[in-house]
């Protein structure tokens, strides 16, 4: 049976290239980064040389990267950090309704824990940030603005540098998760004008277990994870040398194919959506129409349970999801869709289809094949209808 992967906003394959400049630290290379002798030494240039490259693809130095174990740990030690370290400035931070479980949940550690007050921005109808809302929602014991560049489930692309320039303007630090964002679209730190920026590797066929948090100088932040000196004494903890250098050549390949695999990935998923539109009656997009990453379609087919669905494609070899993998065990409706006021009719029936510079035009055209009459029978099957 033949199998199309479209989930690749949740994870991604690792690339050939990635795993071979991975191999040696695993073997050959195995030194702690933090030992002085020569096999540690050599980890230790393995990671400044990662830690390089990476900080030149975002536009900035290699000290400005910290090394976490992804996105999640970037989220928290970003949004628990910067609330430790600024007790006595305030306790009121600025967040969105569709942020990522890793923020939404450090906010609500904030809350229950340290008494922290948090604003959760509504969004419009395709998933943007009311800029206007946040302006008003500021106050004088703000210290933190959290809003991610990309949203996991719909694609929509945040006003960064708009945001950005309004918490600076306000003396509010800025903090924005770009995990999503990394390796698909351009992003320059320093042009953003974003204080901090959270990554991760596996979302841009690099390695799970590893991710970045980009911290712009002179900030100060209590350490999320205590122990030794390592990062600077931000973040203890033996390096994940392998991790690393597999971040790094992701990161690199990415970055040198950026518009190239932008392109492919427009053209791919203007034809998947054009075929099914031909196709299917009451079918919706759910994002930015043009504001979006573009390999992400969030798509609610009406009268359809998503769940449904997804397992019917499964059946078929179509790998896609009905949202967040974080989430993925629930079954509450989508936090996104219900923030967007999506009606439940139409949220039900939703489905993420990701897309990675690996599909084809094949697969797109064996899905269009066989995705309409599973929906053709799912709907006759439908009390709904």
């Amino acid at each position: 049976m033949k199998e199309i992967y479209l989930d690749h906003n949740a994870t991604t394959p690792l690339r050939k290239e990635v795993l071979e400049a991975m191999m040696p630290y695993f073997s050959d290379e195995y030194g702690n980064a933090s030992s002085v002798h020569s096999k540690g030494q050599a980890a230790r240039k393995a990671v400044e040389s990662s830690r390089e490259i990476i900080g030149k693809a975002i536009g900035t130095e290699a000290v400005d990267i910290i090394f976490t174990s992804g996105g999640t740990e970037s989220d928290n030690f970003a949004i628990k950090g910067i609330a430790l370290a600024n007790l006595n400035k305030g306790r009121h931070v600025i967040t969105s309704a569709i942020e990522h479980m890793a923020v939404l949940e450090s906010c609500r550690f904030l809350e229950q824990e340290l008494g922290f007050e948090v604003t959760y921005l509504p969004v419009d109808r395709y998933g943007v940030v009311d800029l206007n809302r946040l302006k008003e929602s500021i106050r004088k014991d703000t210290v933190l603005i959290s809003i991610m560049f990309a949203n996991n489930e719909i694609g929509t692309i945040q006003p960064i540098r708009e945001i950005s320039r309004i918490a600076k303007k306000n003396g509010i630090y800025f903090h924005t998760d770009a995990v999503q964002g990394l390796g698909k679209k351009p992003i320059d730190v320093e042009e953003l004008g974003v204080d901090l920026c959270s990554f991760s590797a596996h979302k841009l066929n690099g390695p799970k277990g590893i991710g970045a948090l980009y911290m712009r100088k002179g900030i100060e932040i209590t350490p999320y994870q205590n122990g030794g000196h390592h990062e600077r004494k931000k973040r203890g903890g033996t390096l994940n040398v392998p991790g690393i250098v597999g971040f790094a050549k992701a990161v690199e390949i990415a970055t040198r194919d950026i518009y190239r695999t932008d392109e492919h990935l427009s053209r791919l998923t203007k034809r998947f959506l054009n075929g099914l539109q031909k196709e299917l009656k009451e079918i919706y997009l759910n994002g930015h129409p043009k504001d979006r990453l573009s390999n992400t379609l969030n798509i609610s087919f009406r009268y359809i349970e998503g769940e449904s669905l997804l397992l019917n494609f499964d059946l078929k070899g179509i790998l896609a999801s009905t949202g967040s993998a974080c989430t993925s065990g629930s079954l509450e409706p989508s936090h996104v869709l219900i923030a967007m006021g999506v009606p439940p009719d139409i949220s039900q029936g939703s489905i993420r289809f990701s897309f990675g510079y690996e599909n084809r035009d094949e697969d797109v055209d064996y899905c269009l094949r066989e995705i309409p009459p599973i929906v053709r029978k799912l709907r006759e099957m439908s009390p709904l209808c």
